[in-house]
């Protein structure tokens, strides 16, 4: 019973819909660019790309051009689409969150020194906002990052860096872990740069000595690690207590097999 309406809490499908205004209307909002100057014309075929996706009828709420030849379109309406909750697939979490106490003690007790992690942007991805929210101490969404660990030793390599360079600085680590972050994705080039990375550890690693790889961004799937080759796949929203605490699972895992 609900305590606090004395109302039966009846069980809830897994059959849901989109909601907008009122429960069940199916209404989305979807936001796209086309490449056509900015006219009535424009927004007529942004209203039928909508209709064509299952969208009926489509209201064009927002179009602004940008530039001379392209317009970015806002539209909202129903679509007809249901989604089945108890079939969508995720990646669960499979090892407990642990406390910067609880990580440091476990390290200390199981590998009996420093757990030693090596970061950074491969390819020419630049951005290095991913990579530094998890590795330096600033840590992100109010959590410390890995150089708060005091059984962490962090390698942050910036940007831009080349996987020879990578796999090298590795080696001369002796890393237990690599930590890549990829922002730039067009043209799939965090998937192609992840399974360069990942052949590139295969072959200069025996398969029993190899570090962990552990890869992060926010256009990655999840469900990929075994397809690209790596130990781990993390999305958007990652904290830092979450990738300490994969590591020490592992990491300790590995050394009791």
């Amino acid at each position: 019973m609900n305590v606090e309406t004395g109302a039966e809490r009846l069980p809830q499908s897994p059959i849901i819909r989109p909601y907008g205004d009122t429960t069940g209307d199916g209404m989305v909002q979807l936001s796209f660019t086309l490449p056509i100057p900015h006219s009535k014309v424009a927004e007529g075929a942004a209203a039928q790309l909508a209709n064509k996706m299952g969208m009926e009828p489509a209201l064009v709420v927002h179009a602004r051009p940008m530039g001379p030849d392209f317009t970015f379109f806002v539209v909202y309406g129903p679509v007809n689409h249901l989604v089945d909750t108890s079939k969508v697939e995720v990646v669960e979490r499979d090892y407990p969150l642990l406390t910067p106490k609880e990580a440091n003690a476990a390290i200390k007790s199981t590998l009996r020194r420093r757990l030693v992690v090596v970061g950074g942007c491969i390819g020419t991805d630049a951005h290095t906002v991913g990579i530094d929210a998890i590795l330096n101490i600033k840590g992100f969404a109010g959590e410390k990052g890995l150089e708060y660990y005091r059984e962490l030793k962090v390698v942050n390599l910036g940007a831009q860096v080349s996987v020879p360079q990578l796999v090298e600085r590795a080696r001369v680590e002796n890393a237990d872990a690599v930590l890549v972050s990829q922002v730039v994705t067009q043209r799939d080039a965090h998937l192609l740069n992840t399974r360069e990375m990942s052949a590139a550890f295969r072959e200069s690693y025996p398969s029993d000595k190899r570090p962990l790889l552990v890869v992060g961004g926010p256009r990655f799937d999840e469900s990929m690690a075994d397809e690209l080759g790596v130990d781990r796949v993390f999305s958007r929203g990652t904290t830092p207590g979450e990738v300490a605490s994969f590591l020490v699972h592992r990491l300790t895992e590995r050394r009791a097999g």
